[in-house]
């Protein structure tokens, strides 16, 4: 997905490694972005997904410092804006999954091996804008056409956790949200 303009630039030391679980977020709100996504319906979740994906791709084609880095080791609006299209692309896959296979389990992801490999840092931020926006709406259209059979389907992770198709959907747009959040705060 790199898009690279500097290869030869060396990366920038690892992001913090977050190890949460964040799961609890489908019981009460965060504390931090104050999102409360619990009782979101699919319908709301699709249309957040839109709002999110346009606020960053927003923020991506202007903002001066969108590269930056606030400090070494936390991720600058670029890096968080291709980790969130990622996400994007990741929750697409994973519902398709269980969408064809019966309680799939997902294989693991780790978000910061994913930015050191594909270079978040040398993206060209427009093309991660229009990229996020597009994936979105894909996700956010795909929400939309589920039927109520489809929203008890279930996905696992290896580390348990447990999703339905519904609380999949709540679970996934935490992640644009928060990390929105992180950029604008």
């Amino acid at each position: 997905m790199s898009d690279a303009t500097s290869p030869d630039r060396p990366p920038p030391p690892p992001a913090q490694a977050d190890d949460k679980d964040w799961t609890w977020v489908l019981e009460q709100p965060c504390p931090e972005c104050k999102a409360e996504v619990g009782g979101l319906s699919v319908d709301d979740v699709a249309d957040k997904n839109r709002e999110v994906a346009t606020a960053f791709a927003n923020l991506l084609r202007t903002r001066p410092d969108v590269a930056d880095r606030p400090v070494a080791d936390v991720w600058s609006p670029l890096e968080y804006g291709a980790h969130v299209l990622d996400v994007f692309r990741l929750f697409l896959t994973r519902l398709e999954l269980m969408l064809a296979e019966d309680d799939p389990m997902f294989a693991n992801w780790d978000p910061n091996e994913t930015a050191e490999a594909d270079r978040y840092d040398l993206m060209d931020p427009t093309q991660v804008a229009d990229d996020l926006e597009a994936a979105a709406a894909a996700l956010a259209s795909r929400f939309e056409g589920l039927t109520p059979n489809q929203l008890e389907r279930t996905g696992r992770r290896s580390d348990g956790a447990v999703f339905s198709v519904l609380s999949f959907a709540r679970y996934e747009i935490h992640d644009p949200i928060h990390h929105l959040w992180d950029v604008t705060r």
